[in-house]
């Protein structure tokens, strides 16, 4: 290991000293966390990274006193914020070093922000539990923290609700809520994974620039090492509770020998197309003409809000190939996704499967047509019934179309087989499987209707690298042995790299480009391609060549 965990400039700001946390008895195992010590100093960039359960949300939430006493509790080492013992203090003095000495930001906004109270408001709130600031007081110095963090039209934003901002824009309200005080320690957890790739460089940039220009410690959690090349002065690797690396991030990058953080590394999706086998010419068996879909209403006096989500988009997809469809959050990627399962009624276009128009089609009609297109969504936990066992879920569509349950069954035995599943599981319920083995089975059950059409929408983007790359590579392997047309929906440019024969580049609701994947990252021809590309994290570090040099 390199540099021990010590800061770049020895004035540590955080202090985890040999920390340790249990979990409730009948866990997996007896520790969340053990032996962990940490420190980041003034103006530091501290990347923690490890998959799931690896203990860095643990961490992050023991420091900010946040986690439940009942089940996890620090029963060795210690905690320092500024020589201030964290886990010494009484609760009403966390409660006043939240906010005004350490702040968190936490993955999903939405979730993290009140729905009943305007942006404004829930930013003054901080400032009225904390100072005694007069309301003309706070009001003028929401306006600034708005201003810090690069909103648009700060005065009109104040009155919106969370529901009224885009995915971005809510995580710039976090970062503005956790920034009002100009607390010491930032601790962010995984702020950027739920966001498109131009929103995510955005928000790197500004906790780049916040750092800089206030001295600001930073914790950043991530799965990500992109992220962690893009933003990081020092990196800490955990696995099962404990640390297993930390060094300066050139040193875990292109020097480290911890076959954990290698493997981490290589699981890293490249930004360069590998070379494919080129799809034999044929008939598409999903093809899209002048697509349509269209929200909103004309409202009052005939004014109202109406956006083209999906605005004639047009797409051929052929059986054994991947048609990647790129683009920002808004960018109508999902839309044309459920207008093609028919979740959503297209208004115009046509949608032809194997030649057959079933744009138009009433729920009735379309239900022949139902098992021929099938679609595995981003959150495999709220895609299966949570009262059902799993093997109950994968019979229950073919069941529906006249197949016996014992033939059933017996697919579904076959089909755990082929996601790399014991088919004694299919007895367990969704909650005893791990997020990755969850979307196994997603695509199991996809898979047991036999479908002609696979869709896939943000299937990966949750799971942890490792684990995506093996789904990645799960799918890869059914497209080739069921000979499928996939139609795979993401924002990130590099698992669509490395999966898709071809990519569909869409800007709201519009196909901008189109083209051989391989071709299109080579030589992109659209401005907002050429966006997208420059936006990925880490683009310039060779992740490959970090691993095998």
């Amino acid at each position: 290991m390199a540099n021990s965990t010590k800061s770049k400039n020895g004035e540590n700001v955080l202090e985890i000293k040999n920390l340790t946390v249990s979990l409730p008895k009948g866990a997996d195992r007896e520790f969340a966390i053990e032996d962990v010590s940490i420190s980041i100093g003034v103006g530091e960039i501290v990347c923690i990274v490890g998959e799931s359960g690896s203990g860095k949300s643990v961490t992050a939430q023991t420091v900010m006193g946040l986690n439940p006493p009942d089940q996890l509790k620090p029963v060795a080492g210690s905690i320092h914020l500024n020589n201030e013992s964290i886990l010494d203090v009484s609760q009403e003095r966390l409660r006043q070093l939240r906010g005004e000495r350490m702040a968190m930001i936490f993955q999903e906004p939405m979730t993290a922000l009140n729905p009943v109270m305007t942006v404004g408001d829930q930013i003054a709130e901080m400032l009225e539990i904390h100072t005694n600031m007069s309301s003309g007081e706070r009001y003028k110095k929401v306006l600034e923290v708005m201003e810090d963090v690069n909103l648009p039209d700060p005065k009109k934003m104040i009155d919106s609700y969370p529901h009224q901002l885009s995915g971005g824009q809510r995580q710039r309200i976090m970062i503005a809520i956790a920034l009002a005080l100009e607390p010491d320690l930032l601790i962010a957890d995984e702020p950027t994974t739920a966001l498109d790739v131009t929103t995510q460089a955005q928000i790197l940039d500004l906790i780049k620039d916040i750092q800089k220009r206030h001295g600001t410690a930073v914790m950043f959690i991530t799965h990500d090492f992109g992220v962690v090349a893009e933003i990081a002065d020092r990196v800490i690797v955990m696995r099962n509770g404990h640390v297993v690396e930390h060094g300066t991030v050139d040193y875990v990058l292109s020097e480290s020998t911890e076959p954990y953080t290698r493997m981490l590394i290589s699981s890293v999706p490249s930004l360069t197309p590998p070379k494919r086998e080129p799809i034999i010419k044929g008939e598409p068996i999903l093809e899209t003409r002048g697509l349509e879909k269209i929200y909103g209403s004309l409202g009052l006096f005939g004014r109202g809000r109406v956006v083209h989500a999906a605005n004639q988009v047009k797409l051929e997809v052929r059986r054994g190939e991947t048609l990647g469809v790129v683009g920002e959050s808004g960018s109508g990627k999902s839309t044309v996704a459920r207008c093609i399962v028919r979740l959503v009624d297209p208004n115009g276009g046509e949608v032809l499967i194997d030649g057959n128009d079933i744009a138009g089609l009433s729920q009735k009609g379309i239900r022949p047509f139902r098992k021929d297109v099938q679609i595995v969504f981003q959150d495999p936990y709220r895609s299966l019934n949570p009262r059902r066992t799993v093997g109950q879920s994968i019979i229950e569509g073919p069941m529906n179309f006249k197949v016996s349950k014992s033939e059933a069954i017996d697919r579904a035995a076959e089909l755990m087989r082929v996601v790399g599943l014991s088919p004694d599981a299919l007895d367990r319920f969704p909650h005893q499987f791990s997020g990755g083995q969850r979307q196994r089975i997603c695509i199991a059950r996809a898979l047991a209707m036999e479908p002609e059409i696979l869709i896939a929408d943000e299937a990966v983007s949750a799971l942890d690298v490792s684990v995506q790359a093996q789904v990645l590579e799960l799918l890869d392997q059914v497209r080739q042995e069921f000979d499928l047309a996939v139609l795979f929906i993401t924002h990130d440019l590099r698992v669509a790299a490395q999966i898709c024969d071809r990519i569909m580049v869409m800007k709201l609701g519009e196909v901008v480009e189109e083209g051989p994947t391989a071709s299109v990252y080579a030589d992109p021809q659209h401005e907002y391609t050429k966006l997208l590309l420059d936006a990925a994290p880490g683009r310039e570090v060779d992740f490959t060549a970090a691993v095998t040099g």
